[in-house]
């Protein structure tokens, strides 16, 4: 069975309902020849859409020293905002998100050093990340840089990394191609966000449909990273699914409920385990969940 595809937005691109998210591939000391073995496999089963970010240390450039000479098979997305240089984001913070700055040179700083590291000259998507206010992207005439970035071709379409209670109006902005939205069956708070993207015609890139379901608490992250990853492993294992399960995985059954979003285009899904890998492309494969099983998930979360 081949990977299901649809149309992200208003960019036209078809891509494959499942991405890839390379914050797994953070840290330099992963060995080169299995992140290149990994990132190959991934577009070896058929996947077309790589997700990473400065704020993810070394993916930017495990993926340009992995796959660029196969640049022409995926759609490429990246973030700004973040803070640039060697090192940053190769560890999680430990004291809450890392500062970000959404000032002109900044945005450019970025972008221009995702060039390098990806080794491409375009990227396809650039992101704001966490999540930044209108208001804010106004005060630093954000957007106009990522749309000079644009007409210079580094860039082709402009995206946000979107929650609430910021979402709705990012939206209604309406100079943004795509959004990526947090969801999955135990973090339902964008449900309905997700829609008013995709009607507003924007692409839809669902992040944690997988991950954030039912993740293991990092010793790593900051504690209120750790409580809401305690409270969704503990929603998850509360609510009774042994008679939707049939011959599904759990992790089968969150990432098909994720892929049952009716508005959803993309989910990204990360890891560094090429047994993960492989189970994620077999469940996406089998695309959503019956009907009547979805409806049913629906009501016991």
């Amino acid at each position: 069975m081949s990977l299901p595809t649809t149309t992200l937005g208003r960019t036209g691109e078809q891509v494959t309902k499942l991405g890839y998210g390379a914050m797994e591939l953070r840290s330099r000391r992963l060995d080169p020849g299995a992140v290149d073995a990994l990132l190959n496999s991934v577009l070896d089963a058929g996947i077309n859409l790589i997700d990473t970010s400065p704020d993810y240390g070394a993916s930017e450039e495990h993926v340009g020293r992995a796959i660029s000479h196969r640049r022409g098979e995926y759609f490429l997305a990246s973030k700004c905002g973040c803070p640039v240089g060697d090192g940053v984001g190769e560890t999680p913070p430990t004291n809450g998100p890392r500062e970000h700055t959404f000032t002109r040179e900044n945005i450019r700083a970025a972008v221009e050093q995702s060039l390098r590291r990806l080794r491409t000259d375009h990227v396809d998507l650039v992101q704001f990340h966490i999540s930044p206010s209108p208001e804010v992207l106004a005060e630093h005439d954000a957007v106009a840089e990522l749309l000079s970035l644009r007409d210079e071709g580094k860039i082709r379409f402009l995206g946000i990394s979107g929650t609430l209670p910021h979402l709705p109006a990012q939206i209604a902005m309406g100079v943004f191609d795509a959004f990526q939205i947090p969801y999955s069956a135990v973090e339902r708070e964008h449900e309905e966000a997700i829609t008013s993207a995709a009607l507003a015609g924007g692409g839809t890139i669902i992040r944690g449909g997988v991950a954030r379901g039912m993740p293991e608490p990092r010793p790593d992250y900051p504690e209120r990273y750790q409580q809401m990853m305690r409270e969704r492993k503990e929603r998850f294992e509360q609510t009774e699914l042994d008679d939707l399960l049939g011959d599904m995985s759990p992790m089968e059954l969150m990432l098909r409920f994720t892929l049952s979003h009716p508005d959803l285009h993309t989910t990204i899904v990360g890891t560094k385990n090429p047994d993960h890998l492989a189970a994620n492309v077999a469940a996406a494969s089998k695309g959503p969940l019956p009907a009547d099983v979805y409806e049913l998930a629906k009501q016991r979360f």
